[in-house]
């Protein structure tokens, strides 16, 4: 299953400045190592290594819900969902500032 995933600026330099990357899974978590196996080293940026979920700065929408209010990294997906991560911006871009 295919599925577009749109990639915020500050981690474009680990897709080829692509804003939009195709990826494959059935939940956000799988989608998410598939990123990662397409584009090394932007895992680490979404992903808390300690905890296994997303980073508190990092925001993961399916269709244009938040998979905090779903089942975050198991949320479930089908063929055709579009999938964006996007930064979270309170006091400035915490996203942007740990990838400097």
């Amino acid at each position: 299953m295919s599925l577009t995933v749109r990639i915020p600026t500050p981690l474009r330099k680990f897709t080829g400045d692509k804003a939009d990357v195709e990826a494959s899974g059935a939940t956000v978590g799988e989608v998410l190592e598939n990123l990662e196996a397409q584009f090394p080293g932007i895992k680490e940026n979404l992903v808390d290594a300690d905890s296994g979920g997303l980073r508190r700065f990092v925001n993961v929408y399916v269709n244009e819900e938040d998979v905090r209010f779903l089942d975050g990294t198991e949320t479930v997906l089908k063929d055709g969902d579009s999938v964006a991560i996007v930064p979270a911006i309170a006091g400035g871009c915490e996203l942007e500032n740990n990838l400097n």
